[in-house]
């Protein structure tokens, strides 16, 4: 698959890809995964099970020890530095810890994401005035980023990543500082963007998010994948374990 002509259809592939923390911190270990266009993933585990690194790998704020790592067509791990931001425009990332700028306002946040695609001032205050009202946030734009809650960070990066309606949006514990009420609202701008044809992969401890989904679920232990339907739980099967779930088998790697 080459860089100048993306596949159509997956989105994100990953083939035996490794990542070691020094000095010798395992953190994935041969981790397969494709994952289509349009598609809503599930990504779950326990705490340093290495759901974060995986999500770090494929917004190329790490770089795999080993493997292939595709996103949107782009060989992300031979991608040169002064490339990155081609899979920026494409990949937009809400982090765990937010990755705010503190001393700028809400505003400001949301619209550096805009600014780098040359986005059109007019445009940028339009979306960033919309994603504000839809988070609950419009009181809040000209506060600095410094000043809010933690909840109100959150809902701030995640804005950011949703602006510049990225084709791939990976989002890191989304509702960890949010109430049920306000991840509700996270998780509707959520679906709406992967309604107009947005990949979504959301790693999360939150089963609130995804029990009740038809969408695809699949778990890390210990830096290795796992797969866990949304449907085993409901058929007494345990993780991982889809041939008990009446579905097709999927290799635990």
């Amino acid at each position: 698959m080459s860089q100048e002509l993306p596949s159509p259809d997956v989105m994100i592939d990953l083939i035996k890809v490794s990542k070691v923390y020094p000095p010798d911190v395992q953190a994935l270990t041969d981790v397969s995964l494709t994952v289509r266009r349009g598609e809503i993933v599930f990504l779950t585990g326990m705490s340093g099970a290495g759901k974060s690194t995986l999500l770090r790998l494929l917004s190329r704020i790490e770089k795999a020890d080993k493997g292939l790592v595709e996103v949107a067509g782009i060989d992300v791990t031979k991608l040169p530095q002064r490339q990155i931001h081609v899979l920026r425009r494409k990949v937009g990332m809400a982090y765990q810890d937010f990755k705010l700028l503190p001393e700028r306002t809400v505003a400001d946040n949301i619209a550096i994401s805009m600014e780098v695609a040359y986005r059109a001032p007019v445009f940028i205050e339009k979306r960033t005035r919309e994603l504000l009202d839809r988070l609950d946030l419009a009181k809040k734009y000209a506060t600095p980023a410094e000043e809010l809650s933690r909840g109100e960070q959150q809902r701030v990066s995640i804005a950011r990543a949703l602006a510049n309606f990225p084709e791939i949006l990976l989002a890191d514990e989304p509702s960890g500082n949010l109430d049920p009420q306000t991840t509700a609202l996270v998780m509707d701008l959520f679906h709406e963007h992967n309604r107009k044809g947005a990949t979504i992969m959301i790693a999360t401890h939150d089963r609130s998010l995804y029990q009740a989904t038809s969408h695809r679920m699949i778990e890390l232990r210990f830096g290795r994948l796992r797969t866990e339907p949304a449907e085993a739980a409901d058929n007494g099967a345990p993780p991982g374990d889809t041939a008990a779930a009446g579905l097709t088998a999927v290799e635990e790697v």
